[in-house]
């Protein structure tokens, strides 16, 4: 289930604001998305998968930490990140 490393530079990059930053709090939602987009997508092919549903529940949780740090912190790069990767409807 984890991104490839080609998938995952991708998205540091993206989302990184310097060349080095690679555990900014951007980055790591960014890249807990895309493998929450990804667990979904195996959840809907193998809907008993019980230990997959919990590993993504875990993700959606931890995303959920690191947003709500970003809102205490800095709304602009909260209110970025939720347009960008589209998670509010």
């Amino acid at each position: 289930m984890a991104l490839s490393k080609e998938k995952k530079a991708e998205i540091v990059k993206k989302f990184a604001k310097d060349a080095k930053d690679t555990g900014s709090s951007e980055v790591q939602i960014a890249i807990l998305t895309e493998e929450i987009k990804e667990l979904t997508e195996h959840l809907k092919v193998h809907s008993h998968d019980y230990h997959s549903r919990r590993g993504l529940l875990k993700k959606v949780g931890q995303r959920r930490s690191l947003l709500n740090y970003l809102f205490k912190t800095d709304v602009t790069r909260y209110r970025k990140i939720v347009k960008d990767l589209g998670l509010r409807k």
